[in-house]
C-alpha cells in the first residue's frame, strides 16, 4: 500500500519529532492526544523544531510551515478516519497500551497500519488486544530523530511480510536509514546495546567509583566517542533511567541507589537537555568544549 495519512498517536519527546519529519518530508500528519493539555504540550514540544530544521537540512526552511500543515485531535475516531499508518508513542505502561489498542481497533479503518514506537515492549504483547494481528509491527526511533536518522522495523510472528515492506519504504521516504529485524527482540539493535552501556555508567558512579564528568571523559577519550553515558542520559532524559532503575531496584542496592541519585536530580528539575541542565548545563555542555579533552 502507499502510505500518505499518518496519524501519530501521542505528543511526547519521540511522538512530537516523528510528526514534525514526516510532516516535513510530505505526508499529511494528524496528532493524536487524550486530552486539550496534553495536546497543547505537543504543540510546544513542536515549536523548537522550526530552527533546528531550519539549521539542520538544507531545504530547511520548509519546516517555517510544517506545523500549522499538522492537525490536532483529541478525538480518536476523527483522528484515524482516514490513516494509513498509525504510530502509537504513548507513555511505556503496558495497561496502557492495551487500552490504546482496543479502542483504536474498534475505530480504525481495516486497510490501517499499527505500528508500535515502544522501546521496552515487542509487538507480539499488543496481538491480543487488535483486530488484524497481521498488521501489528513496531518502528522505533532514536532521540533527535533528524541527525540520528534510523528506524529499526520489527514485526512478530504473524506480522504480513508485506507491511513491513510498507514500513521500511515509509523510512526511507521520511529521510530514515531503515533497520530491518529478523526476529523480536526487546530493545532492539540500538537499546540492547545502549541500555547496558549506560547500565556500566551509572554503577560506576552509584559506587562512587568515579563521578559522571570523569566517566564520560575517560571514555571519549579512550573511544572517540562524542558523548559519554551521562550525556547521553541527559539527552535521553531522567525520568527513563530513573523508571528502569526503580524497577529494578527490589533487593537490588546498587539499582535502589542508582533511582535515588537519579530521583535527587530529578526532583531539583534536572531532567537533561530538556530543562537545560542534568549532569551538564546547556545550551553548552562541558563535554562540547575542547578543553574538557586534555
Amino acid at each position: 500500500m502507499t502510505i500518505k495519512n499518518v496519524v501519530v498517536a501521542g505528543g511526547g519527546v519521540l511522538g512530537s519529532q516523528i510528526a514534525f519529519q514526516s510532516a516535513f518530508t510530505d505526508f499529511n500528519v494528524t496528532v493524536y492526544g487524550r486530552s486539550e493539555y496534553s495536546l497543547k504540550r505537543a504543540k510546544e514540544r513542536l515549536q523548537p523544531y522550526v530552527a533546528i530544521y531550519n539549521d539542520f537540512y538544507d531545504d530547511g526552511q520548509k519546516a517555517d510551515s510544517v506545523i500549522e500543515k499538522i492537525r490536532f485531535t483529541a478525538d480518536l475516531e476523527k483522528a484515524v478516519k482516514d490513516a494509513d499508518l498509525i504510530i502509537e508513542a504513548i507513555p511505556e505502561s503496558l495497561a496502557a497500551k492495551e487500552s490504546f489498542y482496543r479502542e483504536l481497533s474498534s475505530v480504525a479503518p481495516k486497510e490501517t497500519i499499527f505500528a508500535t514506537n515502544s522501546s521496552t515492549f515487542i509487538p507480539s504483547q499488543f496481538v491480543d488486544y487488535v483486530s488484524q494481528p497481521e498488521r501489528l509491527l513496531a518502528i522505533h526511533f532514536a532521540n533527535q530523530i533528524w541527525a540520528n536518522n534510523t528506524a529499526e522495523i520489527m514485526g512478530h510472528a504473524g506480522t504480513n511480510a508485506q507491511y513491513m515492506d510498507d514500513l521500511v519504504q515509509f523510512a526511507k521516504d521520511i529521510r530514515m536509514v531503515p533497520f530491518r529485524l529478523n526476529k523480536e527482540q526487546h530493545g532492539y539493535l540500538l537499546n540492547s546495546l545502549l541500555v547496558p552501556f549506560l547500565e556500566a555508567g551509572q554503577k560506576l558512579w552509584a559506587d562512587e567509583v568515579a563521578d559522571p564528568q570523569t566517566i564520560d571523559k575517560a571514555w571519549m577519550i579512550a573511544t572517540g566517542a562524542p558523548m559519554g553515558p551521562f550525556a547521553i542520559l541527559d539527552v535521553i532524559g531522567l525520568n527513563t533511567p530513573y523508571n528502569l532503575a526503580l524497577a529494578q531496584a527490589k533487593d537490588n542496592p546498587i539499582e535502589e541507589k542508582i533511582a535515588a541519585l537519579l530521583k535527587e536530580r530529578i526532583d531539583q528539575n534536572e531532567m537533561g537537555l530538556a530543562t537545560q541542565k542534568g549532569f551538564y548545563e546547556y545550551p553548552k555542555p562541558a563535554y562540547q568544549n575542547p578543553d574538557f579533552l586534555k
